[in-house]
């Protein structure tokens, strides 16, 4: 018999009139111990109050005293108790909500949640099919965190509540890796420590600096990187992450965010017949990395530019290289393991492979004169107009909007160009594409930017690994406090019959 959104929704619904003050609301979802408030006026249902919304109130630094009207969602769907739960899941994963009202009648009798969905599925026995996702997990709470979230429809991001536009605006990058670390901006006394622990742990190890030119030879600095992960994680005999406390844990995951940008730099001179450039102890994080890249210490622009990036780099929700980071680690693998697979994920030019990429568009387009018929074909022959287009922003991608900026203040003609090439591309995707909202992402603007401060096209997306190994890291520790094994079910759609083994001569 199919579950019905009767058999699992939270009852009774929380509720609030829109002239309530946030604050109220907010104490009403505690004290019950939901995310969510329906706001009803003379019994009817008119809107809905989540802790996301109030996550974007706080964000935009509104007062608690505001009416729930100013950031509720206003007349939203609402739910038949006597519907089955795919018509809940559907509406839930298509307009990206994570709460609905269900209403019986005119009556409202509870709120169905995405969390409510996936107590059911698991809970469901290990014989019989579970919920059906949608293509790519789309949408699909997989599991819960702290470090951040996406806010797709409203183009917002943040790290553990703080806007990550405004941590690139005005924090370091070593800021931001406490803060996901340890929860919170640090202060000064904080910050000078930190910075003296992880500076000292830059240096490459005696067995995998032997190792690097033979690496360097037969591969590219992101490929080398996830060998050079592997080989030091077993020079240094770290352990399973299921045998380490969570002390030890944060002492690896720290070492391997400060060698990692040594690694890429030593692999790229390699590369190039160039001696390995030692790693500076009076260099911050992002000055450091430049400088072992080339051996000129940067400009102050140049290097708050690439720190920008890096910042806004370093989290974004549940991509596909985090996820893949969780998912081994809640096998308890080592952390070095753990690293690999998500390199290996972000190697992939859908995911962190689109910097180069989209220079090389602007490359072959050559003046903003052709960027129209140059786009409009590229599109009616179905190709990918790459850095633009998100899985989770339907609007402009906050951290494109800043780097468009950063990329300006560089000055240059690439940054000019680019910007026409965007403005054009945005008027013929909304022609040609109508429906689909299609702005650029953060890979198109972040070439110009790291292009404008002499980095090579081919460390592009190892520098985006630079900063993201951060946020891999933070995941894997936050996996580890709170572990479960990742294992979903899929779907067997294959033949129905037994099939019966071929007729073979052997004996």
């Amino acid at each position: 018999m199919p579950t019905r959104v009767k058999d699992l929704l939270s009852r009774p619904a929380v509720t609030c009139t829109a002239t309530a003050t946030l604050t109220g609301a907010a104490r009403l979802m505690t004290d019950a111990g939901i995310g969510s408030a329906v706001v009803t006026e003379e019994g009817k249902v008119v809107g809905i109050l989540t802790e996301r919304d109030l996550l974007r109130a706080a964000a935009a630094g509104a007062p608690g005293d505001d009416a729930v009207s100013a950031w509720m969602t206003a007349n939203p769907d609402v739910l038949s108790p006597d519907e089955e739960v795919g018509a809940a899941w559907q509406s839930l994963t298509h307009h990206h909500y994570r709460h609905l009202p269900v209403v019986d009648g005119s009556e409202l009798v509870g709120v169905v949640s995405l969390r409510d969905l996936v107590r059911i599925a698991r809970v469901r026995p290990p014989d019989e099919a579970g919920t059906d996702a949608p293509p790519g997990l789309e949408g699909v709470i997989v599991a819960e965190t702290e470090l951040g979230d996406v806010r797709g429809e409203e183009g917002f991001f943040h790290y553990r509540q703080y806007s990550a536009i405004d941590l690139a605006s005005k924090c370091a990058l070593e800021d931001v890796w406490y803060l996901l670390f340890f929860g919170a901006i640090p202060g000064s006394a904080e910050r000078a420590d930190f910075d003296a622990r992880v500076r000292g742990m830059r240096n490459l190890p005696s067995g995998l600096r032997d190792q690097l030119p033979a690496l360097a030879a037969a591969g590219a600095p992101l490929g080398i990187l996830r060998s050079a992960v592997s080989i030091l994680g077993s020079e240094l005999d770290w352990k399973p992450i299921l045998d380490l406390d969570h002390d030890e844990l944060v002492e690896q995951a720290l070492r391997l965010c400060a060698v990692v940008p040594t690694i890429l730099a030593a692999a790229w001179n390699l590369g190039r017949g160039a001696p390995v450039i030692e790693p500076r102890p009076d260099l911050g994080a992002t000055e450091n990395y430049l400088w072992m890249l080339d051996g000129i210490e940067p400009t102050a622009a140049r290097a708050r530019a690439v720190e920008r990036y890096q910042i806004l780099t370093i989290d974004h929700g549940f991509n596909a290289s985090t996820f893949t980071a969780r998912v081994i680690a809640s096998t308890g693998a080592d952390l070095a393991a753990a690293v690999c697979g998500a390199i290996g994920a972000l190697s992939g030019p859908l995911h962190g492979g689109a910097p180069s990429r989209a220079l090389a568009m602007l490359d072959e387009i050559g003046s903003p004169e052709r960027a129209n018929l140059w786009l409009r074909a590229a599109v009616e022959r179905g190709d990918r107009v790459m850095g633009f287009g998100h899985r989770v922003y339907k609007t402009d991608d906050p951290r494109s909007v800043f780097l468009r900026d950063v990329a300006g203040s560089l000055g240059g003609s690439l940054a000019d160009f680019a910007a026409k090439v965007e403005r054009t591309a945005v008027d013929v995707l909304a022609e040609l594409k109508p429906g689909r909202r299609l702005y650029t992402n953060v890979e198109f603007y972040a070439g110009v930017v790291m292009s404008s401060c002499g980095i090579a096209r081919e460390m592009f997306t190892p520098t985006f690994a630079s900063s993201r190994v951060i946020g891999w890291t933070a995941h894997v520790l936050e996996q580890a406090a709170h572990n479960r094994l990742i294992r979903p079910a899929a779907r067997y759609v294959g033949p129905s019959a037994p099939q019966p083994l071929p007729r073979t001569t052997a004996s």
